[in-house]
């Protein structure tokens, strides 16, 4: 089954919602010091960004669809919050009509039911979009690294996935680091089941095919972890790499830009492992997975299964989630068996 007309509805609506991200950051990167702890930026852009892949989704596909995403309008449609929701409103409409496609000015309570569209549960029957409207919020807040990642979800199983990653370098990096000496960055990648994973910039140029890197030997591997100590234990990850005899530092960097990343062979490894009593949502992880699997590479929990996005809006994984290529993957898994067993408190 081909999914070519849904991929170009997803990477469409993605790059309008990139676009929509990277004009309020860049105007709270601009902004003083102060409004810095102020959630107020991310959170705009979070609705603002969910309120225009769901009109982009409904207009590119002409149909009904079902949408399992992170926000809801609940909170804004409390006292008080009339002008964050006209800021949004004001926001998706300036998107709009900068990208020429679509003659419509949306009101406040079209933008709400936009947002509204995002309370599907998911599941194993029918199809279901995936959303995650800013993925790394607090990569957001800092001025780094966020993604936009939309995934639809096809009996249960992911078909195609959408990650735009405005502030990745265009090269990798291995060369540039996180940020670009020419200011290259704004990276859309794309899968979709059976076609192999592409990027191009956000600006809409010529896409190229990429692989996950072809390394075997565990030493020359680089790995990247959540930036965010409080999303991963680093302390576990760090034991796993030196078990493997891993050489350089970790990566640290926020949000699915790291399935893109690896994707593309930046590094050859990604670990993630939540504190205890986290429960991995499916919207951080639909997108990159397809993404990265497209490209050759494995997504597998800790227990070496793969990841299951047919259960609603969760993802039951073992431990944690660990992502490489083929060859490296049964050294990671012993790897991660016996630093579990290390640090498990003995009976």
């Amino acid at each position: 089954m081909s999914y070519h007309k849904e991929l170009a509805a997803a990477k469409k609506a993605a790059s309008l919602a990139a676009r929509l991200c990277q004009n309020v950051q860049k105007a709270l990167l601009q902004s003083d010091v102060q409004s810095k702890t102020d959630k107020t930026p991310v959170t705009v852009a979070d609705y603002g960004s969910q309120a225009l892949v769901s009109f982009v989704l409904q207009q590119e596909l002409h149909a009904e669809f079902s949408l399992v995403a992170e926000e809801d309008s609940k909170d804004l449609r409390k006292d008080g919050a009339q002008e964050i929701v006209e800021r949004i409103t004001k926001l998706v409409n300036d998107s709009l009509t900068s990208d020429g496609s679509y003659n419509v000015t949306l009101s406040t309570e079209d933008v709400l039911t936009a947002i509204d569209s995002g309370i599907s549960e998911g599941g194993c029957q029918g199809r279901h979009w995936v959303l995650d409207p800013i993925d790394g919020t607090k990569g957001f807040l800092r001025g780094d690294q966020y993604a936009i990642a939309l995934a639809l979800l096809d009996g249960g199983k992911v078909v195609l996935g959408v990650l735009a990653c405005p502030n990745l370098p265009l090269t990798s990096l291995k060369d540039a680091g996180q940020h670009s000496p020419n200011n290259e960055v704004g990276c859309l990648f794309f899968a979709e089941v059976g076609g192999g994973t592409y990027m191009q910039p956000l600006d809409g140029s010529s896409a190229a095919k990429v692989q996950v890197s072809a390394v075997e030997n565990p030493e020359e591997a680089s790995f990247f972890e959540s930036y965010e100590a409080a999303h991963s234990m680093h302390d576990l990850s760090s034991l796993i790499a030196q078990k493997l005899g891993v050489k350089t530092p970790p990566v640290r960097i926020d949000s699915q830009a790291k399935y893109g990343a690896l994707s593309r062979g930046d590094g050859a490894i990604y670990l993630r492992f939540p504190h205890k009593g986290y429960r991995e949502k499916i919207w951080d992880h639909a997108a990159g997975c397809i993404v990265v699997t497209e490209a050759g590479g494995v997504v597998t929990d800790a227990a070496g299964q793969p990841l299951d996005f047919s259960k609603g809006k969760h993802l039951d994984v073992d431990t944690g989630i660990i992502v490489t290529n083929q060859k490296l993957m049964p050294l990671l898994l012993n790897a991660v068996k016996e630093s579990l067993k290390e640090k498990a408190p003995s009976s």
